[in-house]
């Protein structure tokens, strides 16, 4: 008889994990707790916009590669992407904004008209990038590490100098670069991996290969496409998807997952995947007894951030900006200071602009663009509408000082969401947009493990898991839990 697979949410996580248990011949479910699949890559509809609601950056197209691979397919089977050139625009200010160009070389050029000498330090700090990704996709990514030991092994060690994983990336990344706008662009993506510069690993100056040599793409349709294709390929396997099913408990006899229940009902396990967040799944869905991660160790993580996020729909061609836009404010260190250090909302920060309509027509009307604004900010704080009302503002003032377009009067649609909505939506501890920060000790071995301490048949894939934070690594991490399971449950 076939086995049955409860899988809590139906994230890329989720879908991912749930796909390769099917193929294996194992009874699948999903239960999701919102009205649509895909966790945090939520879309929202208004008026005719489209509104990817959390990923809108598509990268390392290899990894998706390799997933669809396993099941005889292509991701152009399920979506259809197109490469992006410009990869993003960098304000510094309002008179002084760079256009970064997919082609390396054309990059080098621009490096050096920021700083002479720089395209060579760009191709030395590439190389130096190409190897470590190498390095850390054969021998690190879709490992499952089961103790310290297995982590700090002699081959490991070897291997991990390599990668740089003993030094923070603002470290590394001085030794090629003196000219400070220069390192913002090379480690602006700490932030999309739940860090800061001076608390991420060296090892995470992979992405710069990731940005320059394997490019920023986007897939028709938004990142909503992306989960659909997912969840099709899921279906296709036998998968059952089941939404509005919110998940209250997973019962456990004697070291086992036996049941999961819901407000729809109960459903029997052999073996439960929770793909929710790490955190509610082990405090709220697990008796004390069987938890393996207690209110101690939740208290000790750095979180990743949470994030200020603004939807507009505006009735009129922004000139201003790009696909993907990024201000990189002057105050960048004071900005991750009010992140990781002392929590605080910013008076001035940092923040990321996404214009999905100047590449995508159908998330948007026509003559009219799909505005999304993510402001970094530190998980934990207090989120209210007075103090959303005014952070809006300072956004707003700022924006359109920045691109000198008037924004406010032809806003059609808008829409906030923060610290309590990622609550709301995705059980979010402490309201985080990402989950846990990479830090050294929450890289690979220190993330929260793939497999219960306590319950034998009960496993976990996310964001919180090893590899970490990104749709990438979030299918990786459902790849290594799939092969778990395969060996110790398998059909």
């Amino acid at each position: 008889m076939k086995r049955n697979a409860v899988v809590v949410g139906a994230g890329f996580g989720g879908l991912a994990a749930a796909a390769l248990l099917a193929r294996v011949g194992f009874n699948v479910k999903i239960l999701e707790k919102n009205d649509q699949i895909g966790g945090r890559a939520q879309v929202y509809r208004d008026k005719g916009f489209v509104f990817d609601m959390g990923p809108s950056w598509y990268l390392m197209p290899d990894v998706f590669e390799r997933f669809f691979a396993e099941f005889g397919k292509k991701p152009s089977d399920y979506y259809d992407l197109k490469r992006l050139d410009p990869n993003y625009r960098v304000f510094f200010s309002k008179d002084r904004v760079v256009d970064v160009p997919a082609d390396v070389k054309k990059a080098g050029e621009l490096f050096d008209k920021m700083a002479s000498g720089s395209r060579y330090k760009l191709n030395e700090y590439l190389k130096v990038s190409r190897k470590q990704y190498e390095i850390a996709m054969q021998d690190f990514m879709y490992r499952d590490y089961k103790s310290r030991f297995d982590f700090f092994s002699w081959k490991t060690l070897g291997k991990g100098s390599k990668l740089h994983v003993f030094e923070n990336i603002d470290r590394f990344t001085r030794r090629y670069f003196e000219n400070g706008d220069i390192r913002k662009m090379l480690e602006y993506t700490m932030v999309f991996l739940g860090g800061s510069p001076k608390n991420t690993p060296a090892l995470y100056a992979i992405m710069a290969h990731v940005d320059f040599d394997l490019g920023v793409w986007y897939p028709y349709g938004g990142f909503g496409a992306l989960a659909q294709g997912l969840g099709r390929l899921a279906v296709e396997q036998g998968v059952e998807v089941l939404l509005n099913h919110n998940v209250t408990k997973i019962e456990t006899v004697n070291g086992v997952a036996t049941k999961v229940r819901t407000d729809h009902g109960d459903f029997p396990s052999d073996v439960v995947i929770a793909n929710a967040d790490y955190q509610h799944a082990e405090t709220e869905l697990l008796d004390e007894d069987t938890r393996s991660y207690d209110a101690k160790y939740w208290a000790s993580r750095v979180m990743g951030p949470s994030a200020f996020l603004i939807f507009l729909g505006v009735n009129k061609r922004v000139k201003g900006l790009l696909h993907h836009n990024l201000y990189l404010d002057p105050s960048w260190d004071e900005h991750f200071r009010l992140i990781f250090d002392d929590p605080a909302w910013p008076s001035r920060f940092s923040y990321y602009v996404s214009c999905p309509s100047k590449t995508d027509p159908t998330v948007a009307p026509e003559g009219s663009e799909n505005i999304f604004i993510l402001v970094p900010v530190a998980s934990g704080l207090e989120d209210n509408s007075e103090i959303r009302g005014r952070f809006y503002s300072a956004v707003m003032d700022h924006l359109e000082r920045l691109t000198g377009e008037d924004l406010r009067s032809n806003i059609v649609v808008m829409r906030t969401f923060a610290h309590r909505d990622f609550t709301r939506y995705y059980n979010a501890f402490k309201g985080t947009a990402l989950g846990m920060s990479h830090t050294l000790f929450q890289t690979a071995v220190f993330r929260p493990a793939h497999r219960s301490k306590k319950v034998g048949n009960l496993y976990y894939a996310g964001s919180y898991t090893h590899p970490g934070v990104g749709i990438p690594m979030v299918v990786v991490s459902a790849q290594i839990v799939a092969s778990l399971i395969r060996g110790q449950h398998g059909q």
